[in-house]
């Protein structure tokens, strides 16, 4: 591991060199407060990814920027492969020389021998009979066009059409991460290889559900008890990172025991490539090129399932939901309200009562149809209109005193959230709400997760949680435009 500056560039994955990307600046520091373990496992989001198979892996490609990256993010994959008698080679870029740059104790030149049999000895721990390849690149300067092109060239010269790849998460938020990355991504997109990419200091700097990651394209590989013990001894091998290099200011461990539990849970963490393990998408949460889902998957969606394939109607859970969702409205009654996404409308007849006129939405033209039904079966047809419409594109005009959002919002991709957060911020009558309600399981297939869509609704300027409910399975925020006013004090009851 090498240090990490004060302000590192985060950028979100693309395993294309030609798709575009967003760039987004992170500050943190290897020894700042980070995300805790406890968080990551507390997320049912990972127990949610799908599992990696490892079925045709005869040839593994480690492709590490310091010593130590292949076994902080890789090192249980490491394991799985030797033990299915796959070929194994790992790229380390640097020496990791400049993980201390203050030291007082011991140069640079001094550390890269250091860390150079800490590196042999973790692999051996790993996978035993794996080739390891030093190339000395000079730590922290991965980036510069020379150095990038030597590893390009390296990593080119080892890899075959059957080959896999891991490689740092090109988001990480370290440059010579970055440079891994973009060398692997190159070599395999040559030959046609598979790229498996783990995060490293994300885990530190990220948050369960953060949109920056890019979940819809995550699988993680299950490590068995052996695995994690051959794991855990090959951690203890990289000592350099894991302990001071003295007592004296400038030798501290770069590694805390905090940050060290990220990569002793019982699975790891990749992001694929979309030929392996996922689905096939651009990149995923966040970085802007994933799609929205069309109005003729909702439509085979039903042809396949039926009516009511969530189950609404019957379901205690849905109906539950529906009853929390209600109960949380801040005001008795609304002037114009607008549901996005009504499905068959079993929400909508219950939310009509409360609304002097309500537009109801959906992609799904069938859908529609029976909302339609629904409604004027339960005799509020004059106050309920029923349209087919696909969101953002086809926003209505008009303003809203309530904006619903609810299992919604995930089947849009990044940018068509963006602007369905920003029309219905938009939308609201300075009185208005907006309730939103999502899932949390991961679900394949879907752009989004319910995380990461109200992790943006909360960042929208000029909106403001009034009420939240947080549970495994889904979230509720209430949001109304700033400054929040609380129910007790809206009905006069406090000052």
């Amino acid at each position: 591991m090498a240090a990490v500056s004060a302000e590192a560039d985060v950028r979100e994955d693309d395993a294309r060199e030609d798709d575009a990307r967003e760039d987004d600046a992170r500050a943190f520091t290897h020894d700042g407060a980070g995300t805790p373990e406890e968080a990551w496992r507390r997320w049912p989001g990972l127990g949610d990814l799908p599992v990696l198979e490892l079925r045709g892996l005869t040839h593994l490609v480690v492709v590490a920027a310091h010593p130590d990256d292949e076994t902080l993010g890789a090192g249980g994959l490491l394991a799985r492969a030797a033990d299915a008698g796959a070929r194994i080679d790992v790229v380390v870029a640097t020496d990791g020389e400049a993980s201390h740059p203050g030291s007082p104790t011991t140069t640079p030149e001094q550390l890269a021998r250091v860390r150079a049999v800490e590196l042999e000895r973790a692999v051996a721990a790993l996978a035993p009979g794996a080739r390891v390849h030093r190339l000395q690149l000079g730590d922290g300067r991965l980036a510069e066009p020379e150095r990038a092109g030597a590893l390009r060239e390296a990593v080119a010269a080892l890899v075959r059409p059957a080959s896999w790849l891991a490689c740092p998460w090109r988001g990480d938020g370290h440059p010579d991460h970055e440079a891994a990355a973009l060398a692997a991504a190159a070599a395999a997109r040559a030959v046609g290889a598979r790229v498996l990419q783990f995060p490293v200091w994300a885990w530190h700097w990220a948050h369960p559900g953060d949109a920056r990651v890019p979940w819809a394209r995550a699988v993680r590989l299950p490590l068995e008890e052996e695995v994690l013990r051959r794991k855990r001894s090959a951690l203890a091998e990289h000592v350099s990172q894991t302990a001071p290099l003295s007592p004296r200011p400038g030798d501290e461990a770069l590694l805390a025991p905090g940050v060290l539990r990220h990569f002793t849970r019982a699975a790891e963490v990749f992001l694929t490539d979309g030929s392996q393990g996922g689905p096939e998408r651009g990149d995923g949460a966040g970085g802007g090129a994933a799609a929205s889902l069309p109005a003729s998957f909702f439509e085979e969606f039903y042809a396949e399932h039926g009516e009511d394939p969530w189950g609404f109607e019957d379901r205690w859970y849905e109906r539950r939901k529906r009853a929390l969702t209600l109960a949380s409205l801040p005001r008795e009654r609304f002037r114009s309200a607008l549901e996005v996404g009504c499905s068959g409308g079993v929400f909508t007849a219950e939310l009509a009562p409360r609304c002097g006129q309500l537009l109801a939405l959906d992609a799904a033209a069938s859908a529609v149809q029976r909302a339609r039904g629904r409604v004027r079966a339960a005799g509020f047809a004059e106050r309920v209109d029923t349209r087919v419409g696909t969101v953002p594109r086809d926003w209505p005009g008009g303003v809203f005193d309530l904006v619903v959002l609810s299992e919604v919002a995930y089947y849009c991709g990044p940018r068509d959230l963006a602007e369905l957060v920003a029309r219905a911020a938009g939308s609201l009558a300075h009185d208005g709400v907006l309730v939103a309600c999502h899932w949390r399981h991961l679900v394949r297939g879907y752009p989004l997760t319910g995380d990461e869509v109200h992790r943006v609704l909360r960042a929208e300027p000029g909106l403001q949680v009034l009420a939240a409910h947080e549970e495994e399975d889904f979230l509720l925020d209430v949001l109304v435009p700033a400054p929040a006013v609380s129910v007790a004090r809206a009905g006069g009851l406090t000052p």
